[in-house]
């Protein structure tokens, strides 16, 4: 097995992934030039994987292959194997996901690919076990298959065509666009986007699929726009299916907050464990929209949670966030256990809450019971049981039941905070941080203004050890003192955009020049004119076999479709017309996508809809002077529609309006209170912009200096 004082070249690299396989019999190599070098000197293929330090079957591919010394033996003599966090290197990951795709209809990590020692691909796959198993060839197997085939001259022949086939294949999937790019989609796109994800779901069990079920955030906010412009019924239904089903299963941690990866089953029960930043900035984000749709106190609840777990487990202490929280843990049987953290049995649960009643109640609620719904008899805790059915069985009063639940789940969480804990990847990565930022920075004007300044903690962490500003240059990755990486689009988009989002919650103008900053870079370095569109690595960065784009959403959204929106959103603060010209071009290029599969696309859809319907024309009604001062003001303060931020506010603001005798609700950001409960206004003014406060509070300014004239 492997030798702890021998380590190979991964023992230089920060990345908590790369480190775990130092050590490996395996003599692995970073992507570098080093390592392609090598194997063009020695002509041999290099065997590249990718992974990710949460990847439950990378660890099993690990430890099944990785420290078996008899395959050592053989991808050392034979290959040239190179080890690549896919976290850290995203532009590597998906030119090889890519092919992985086209060639087997599926992609995922672990990601196995043999290439020549020039890059290019020539077989690929994801987890292969050690020996054959199901009729999955056998990893071992494989590589002396693939080591005789590359040492014959006529099979070599072969290996090498096929890899320019999948060159070439590779281009026209992630690098080329249209010779004629189109027009902009227009504003039925999103009414054809939302139709298209109702037929699609799941009206069973919730969100979309029939295996696997993964949070599908896009769907959500294309069915949340499209509900609030047609107010068809079926969108908001299907919105709160696939929010309830999300919350309700296992996905969710009802003990500590915060949501897995993706659950393996139809009906969101059994999860990969781990916890990654994104998803808990995603999901969140959609939970706060759907909680400003219905008004359903328990997504602003499950939105606070996962919140709250974000501050206590993925955040520096210096302000960023971590990147994820492994899937596995220490068991009772002192081995690496998938989801050993998170499950229970009907005794550990009677052991942790001291009330016998409560800790029943607890299990009949969560389904814990001795059968069990994952491995070992244990469980994964969903709501199996309403409140009102434990009230009835129990012959309690609802509210006495959530008590005693509440208290019960306290308990729960203090014994699990017993348990050894799963494993934390520490490295802070500036896209990722940005999703976050936009997260809670939505939440301080949802829920409460505090969040604002846990945005701008991370913000101001980002900024200290990633962005250099006199180059205009993001880092990617900071780890234990070390920047490194350079940002990719996806960095400078979600971190911009995650400026951009606490400009506009908290009015401070530091954060709009951050976002300014990275939206300039953003056409500085990843907009190419004559293509008209935006890569996702940067120009003049390294050379890999093709420069790809990120149009479509994958475990994240499409860091094209969030610039493009972030570029929409800026083009009212630059004088000329750069931003939306860029925006204009990039949904434009890719029109046809779009329209062809608006889903697969879902945030370069919503990008185009925000640029087919253009800048809302919105009327400010702002309090301050007396009411009668609204009558002088005519019909110029009436308008179609009022945009509500909080549920409830909408309510109160027109019960104000029908007591002056107004029949419409002029269309405001209803973020403002009544001064001492006296409706008063100051100032009413019409102007174009994008929906958010930001703008407001110029207007507002404008409003303060010209009331009464």
């Amino acid at each position: 097995m492997s030798d702890p004082a021998r380590r190979n070249r991964l023992d230089d690299e920060q990345s908590p992934y790369l480190q775990a396989h130092a050590d490996n019999p395996v003599n692995w190599q970073p992507w570098d030039e080093t390592a392609r070098e090598a194997a063009r000197e020695r002509d041999v293929p290099i065997f590249l994987s990718v992974g990710y330090a949460a990847c439950h079957w990378c660890h099993v591919m690990a430890e099944e292959s990785f420290e078996d010394d008899e395959v050592a033996k053989v991808l050392n003599e034979d290959f040239v194997p190179v080890k690549v966090d896919r976290e850290e290197r995203p532009d590597v990951d998906s030119i090889y996901q890519s092919i992985c795709q086209q060639v087997s209809g599926r992609g995922g990590w672990p990601l196995s690919v043999w290439l020549t020692p020039d890059g290019r691909p020539f077989y690929v796959g994801t987890y292969f076990p050690k020996e054959e198993k199901r009729g999955q060839p056998g990893f071992l197997e494989l590589l002396r298959d693939i080591r005789n085939s590359w040492n014959d001259p006529d099979q070599r022949g072969d290996m090498e065509d096929r890899a320019d086939q999948w060159t070439d294949a590779i281009e026209g999937d992630l690098e080329e666009v249209p010779e004629q790019p189109g027009e902009p989609p227009g504003s039925d796109v999103l009414l054809t986007a939302a139709d298209a994800a109702t037929r699609g779901a799941d009206r069973e069990h919730g969100g979309w699929g029939r295996a696997q079920k993964f949070p599908q955030t896009g769907n959500l906010h294309i069915l949340m726009r499209a509900a609030e412009r047609a107010g068809r019924d079926t969108y908001r239904d299907v919105v709160e299916e696939t929010l309830d089903a999300m919350a309700g299963g296992g996905l969710y941690d009802h003990v500590g907050g915060g949501f897995h990866r993706y659950t393996t089953d139809q009906q969101w029960v059994v999860p990969h464990f781990e916890k990654m930043l994104y998803d808990n900035a995603e999901i969140p984000r959609a939970f706060l929209a759907g909680y400003q749709l219905t008004g359903e106190e328990r997504y602003a609840t499950v939105a606070a949670e996962t919140f709250e777990f974000l501050q206590r487990e993925l955040q520096h202490p210096d302000g960023g966030f971590y990147s994820t929280l492994d899937a596995r843990s220490e068991g009772e049987s002192g081995e690496q256990e998938e989801g050993a953290f998170y499950v229970w049995t009907p005794e550990e649960v009677h052991d942790a809450v001291a009330d016998e009643t409560a800790a029943d109640l607890f299990c009949d609620r969560y389904g814990v019971s001795p059968r069990g719904n994952f491995e070992k008899g244990q469980t994964v805790l969903t709501e199996s049981t309403s409140v009102d059915e434990l009230a009835e069985e129990y012959d309690m009063d609802p509210a006495n039941v959530e008590a005693a639940l509440a208290e019960a789940r306290e308990q729960v969480f203090e014994a699990r905070s017993e348990r050894p804990r799963p494993a934390r990847d520490e490295k802070v990565l500036a896209g990722w941080n940005g999703l976050a930022i936009s997260a809670l920075a939505e939440g301080a004007l949802v829920l409460d203004d505090e969040y604002a300044d846990v945005a701008a903690d991370a913000l101001g962490f980002v900024r200290d050890q990633l962005w250099d500003g006199d180059a205009g240059r993001l880092q990617r990755r900071y780890k234990d003192g070390e920047a490194k990486i350079d940002g990719y689009l996806e960095d400078y988009a979600f971190l911009g955009r995650g400026a951009f989002d606490l400009y506009q919650a908290t009015g401070d103008v530091d954060y709009l020049a951050v976002a300014m900053d990275l939206a300039e870079a953003i056409v500085e370095r990843f907009w190419d004119a004559d293509a008209g569109t935006l890569y996702f690595t940067p120009s003049g960065g390294e050379q890999l076999i093709a420069r790809p784009q990120e149009v479509s959403d994958q475990s994240t959204p499409s860091s094209a479709g969030v610039a493009a929106s972030l570029l929409l959103g800026l083009s009212h603060f630059r004088p000329d017309e750069t931003f939306a010209d860029v925006a204009e071009s990039v949904v434009g290029t890719h029109a046809s996508k779009v329209t062809a599969n608006p889903l697969q696309h879902a945030t370069l859809t919503l990008a185009a809809d925000s640029y087919a319907t253009g800048p809302l024309e919105l009327t400010l009604v702002a309090v301050g002077q007396p009411a009668a001062w609204l009558e002088t003001l005519g019909e110029t303060y009436l308008g179609d529609r009022l945009l509500a931020w909080r549920p409830g506010e909408a309510e109160a603001f027109e019960s104000w309006l029908t007591t002056l005798g107004l029949d419409e609700a002029p269309p405001i950001w209803a973020e403002r209170e009544m001064q001492n409960g006296d409706p008063t206004v100051y100032a009413c003014r019409s102007f174009t912009c994008s929906p958010p406060k930001h703008e407001l509070e110029a207007a507002l300014s404008w409003a303060a200096d010209n009331a009464g004239e």
